[in-house]
């Protein structure tokens, strides 16, 4: 045999097998010979082969060895095989010599290395020993496969697979012909159907009766055009049960294009649907009444008038506002008030039909919707049915109720084609029904919305009037009967409005009761009441008492805390000063209201009972609170002397008030005969246009100076 002819003839492309007999053939060639076939070999073989010595340095490199490295013959071999290990703190050197020698064949396994590039790669590793002629080990083969794809496949797999064991959501995978091959442990929890119950058969055993059989038929054509469906849908469980779920539906081709599966995923969303359903309630209900509120009513509302526009329909929208609630909640709680309305909500519903709307706006207010009527008059028959409705007496707590309200209608299209507009024209007919004092009801006129602009602007007139100091103090003396001398006066407030003129306060009062302003303006006029007095007395004029009206709405905290401190700012006595306060604060048997008057008191300076008589609760507060003067309403002295009843009821305040030992003033006192029978009763003081009518401070002081008196009789 020729000295550098191969003894092995090899194949074109030599498999694995063939490879090691060809590397243990040539391992019995010595010398030089043996080398060069022996790298002929490794250099045709479709696999990296690596030899090694028994120390691991590298003595062989073929072709594929290069390609799967990076690394050149020349680069590799000679060095230590640990410089291809991914981790060369790894301790893999060691156990693959060791499994190199436990037998011929060597042992497999899965190692990362590490390419030329730096790419970490995982392999697949055979180790051999080769051997000499007598049997002894004088080297290592390792053969090594690059199986990173397969490994992430098997990652990727045991990824889905336990995605598809332990996800929440239920997943369910049929064949091309749609019949179930596999479900996971959530769709059983899920429905209640094991894996078992359901291989072979076909998801409509999902299906729910709430959607019609063409839904189905939808569903699954926008499955093969698009390749995907998603949304809602009503799935049903094993027991009969329909439950909401939010479902997603998919197919997947093979290669040549055909449908091979399809799957679905889906998720029970009842929980959050509930919590939908709650969040809408809270947002479109009262939670007190269950009633459609502002919110929902407005969306109603919107909808009944493009429908209107578009078939020519009519509605009405009824503002119903309740009668004498305020003092029933002030007098009996907020939880007897809250009871009252739900009752009071519950007698609108079955007064209306079905397809119209009960709304509750919040406090005491209602509106009621009827979004179809042919003819006007229909709206008054409902607000008469409301009011017969309310009619009967309410039972809280054993207390015996009676409730009326004022009702506003407004009428569309007529009236307004806007939600916005038609609640604004209800609202300002109820307040000109309530404004008769009636319970009743009334319908919205341009009249009507005239008269609510200008009280608008008059109440952004005065706004800008307080902060403009446009406010004007006049002086109505008080007359001491017994002397005929003027023993005080009660300040009153009038507006310089700059277009106008000067308004009484029966102009703009109501309007600052209905707002913030009476609070700012009843500030105004305790100052400059205040700073006048001390005027006043720096003028060498005799201290005497000034009364100054307080609404209801300035019973707040701290009233006499302010009244404190404006008294020592201008250094007036607190006896001085006389407030007087109207009947209806009294009958609220409200706790702050009894505590504030109660400092008042403290503070020094005297109440009077403005407008007596003309209330209508138990006069227990007369004992309960610390009262100096009655006021009789000027509606009962008009008539004196010739109206009977007038003449009676101002005896009966006189002759109560002496019995209580308090002091009584008759306001409105216009004529002689009025003043002599008022003081032949004992009446102490009069007020009224007999003597003066109110008057600048200047002209009051005047008047003080010259010592005016009421003529002798």
């Amino acid at each position: 045999m020729a000295e550098h002819e191969n003894p092995f003839p090899l194949p074109a492309i030599p498999s694995l097998e063939q490879a090691r007999a060809m590397c243990a053939a040539a391992r019995a060639v010595s010398g030089a010979c043996q080398l060069a076939s022996q790298v002929k070999v490794l250099d045709q073989v479709h696999e990296s082969i690596i030899t090694m010595d028994l120390s691991g340095h590298i003595t062989g490199w073929n072709k594929m060895a290069e390609k799967m490295f990076g690394y050149t013959a020349e680069e590799a071999i000679g060095k230590h095989i640990l410089f291809l290990y991914a981790d060369p703190d790894a301790e893999e050197d060691a156990e693959f010599r060791e499994t190199a020698f436990l037998g011929e064949n060597g042992h497999e396994m899965e190692v990362r290395r590490r390419r030329k590039s730096g790419e970490v790669f995982w392999a697949s590793l055979q180790l051999s020993l080769a051997h000499d002629e007598n049997g002894q080990p004088v080297g290592i083969v390792g053969y090594l496969s690059d199986i990173t794809a397969r490994i992430e496949t098997e990652k990727t797999l045991r990824l889905h697979a336990r995605i598809f064991e332990f996800s929440q959501e239920s997943i369910l995978i049929t064949g091309p012909d749609r019949r179930i091959l596999s479900a996971n442990p959530a769709f059983t929890k899920m429905t209640g159907y094991t894996e078992e119950e359901v291989i072979g058969r076909l998801p409509t055993l999902l299906r729910s009766a709430r959607h019609p059989l063409h839904f189905y038929e939808e569903l699954w054509q926008c499955v093969e055009e698009t390749g995907s469906w998603h949304g809602e849908i009503w799935t049903r469980r094993k027991n009969g049960e329909d439950f909401p779920s939010w479902a997603s539906i998919s197919l997947v081709r093979n290669r040549e294009g055909r449908i091979c599966n399809y799957f679905s995923i889906f998720a029970d969303i009842t929980e959050r649907k509930a919590a939908e359903e709650r969040i809408h309630h809270l947002a479109y209900y009262d939670s007190l009444t269950g009633l459609p509120n502002r919110a929902l009513l407005h969306r109603l509302l919107e909808q009944s008038l493009a429908a209107s526009r578009r078939y020519r329909r009519s509605g009405a929208l009824l503002f119903i506002d309740l009668n004498r609630f305020k003092p029933i909640n002030d007098s009996l709680g907020h939880a007897a008030g809250d009871r009252l309305l739900q009752q009071v909500a519950e007698r609108l519903r079955t007064a209306v039909r079905t397809e119209d709307v009960v709304a509750r706006l919040g406090g005491d207010e209602f509106v009621i919707a009827l979004f179809d009527i042919a003819r006007r008059e229909h709206a008054a028959r409902v607000a008469q049915k409301v009011l017969d409705a309310l009619e009967p007496p309410f039972r809280i707590e054993g207390h015996t109720l009676r409730v009326g309200a004022a009702i506003g209608i407004s009428v569309f299209p007529r009236d307004g084609n806007t939600p916005e507009t038609l609640l604004r024209m209800a609202d300002i007919a109820m307040y000109r029904c309530k404004e008769t004092g009636q319970t009743g009801y009334m319908f919205f006129s341009q009249e009507m919305n005239r008269q609510a602009l200008e009280r608008l602007r008059l109440e952004s007139g005065l706004r800008q009037g307080i902060a403009r100091n446009e406010l004007r103090l006049l002086y109505q003396p008080k007359i001491d009967v017994a002397t005929g001398r003027i023993a005080g006066a009660e300040a009153l407030v009038r507006w310089q409005n700059p277009d106008l003129g000067l308004l009484p306060p029966d102009a703009f009062i109501p309007i600052a009761e209905e707002t913030d302003l009476i609070t700012d303006l009843t500030g105004w006029v305790l100052d400059a009441a205040l700073q006048q007095m001390r005027a006043w007395g720096e003028a060498g004029l005799q201290p005497m008492r000034i009364a100054i009206n307080l609404s209801a709405r300035d019973f707040q905290p701290g009233l006499a805390e302010r009244l404190q401190a404006l008294l020592e700012r201008h250094g007036v006595a607190p006896e001085q000063v006389q407030l007087e306060i109207t009947e209806s604060l009294l009958t609220q048997r409200n706790a702050m209201v009894m505590e504030l008057i109660d400092s008042l008191d403290a503070l020094g300076v005297s109440l009077a009972l403005d407008d007596f008589g003309t209330g209508y609760s138990s006069l227990s507060y007369l004992k309960r609170f610390p009262i100096d003067t009655l006021k009789i309403d000027r509606s009962f002295v008009k008539g004196i002397p010739d109206d009977e009843n007038d003449c009676a009821i101002a005896r009966a305040i006189i002759s109560l008030a002496h019995s209580l030992d308090l002091h009584v003033v008759a306001e409105g006192v216009e004529t002689r005969a009025q003043l002599e029978f008022l003081s032949r009763l004992g009446c102490q003081e009069i007020q009224g246009y007999h003597f003066s009518p109110p008057v600048p401070p200047t002209t009051f002081e005047e008047m003080l100076k010259a010592g005016l008196t009421i003529p002798p009789r």
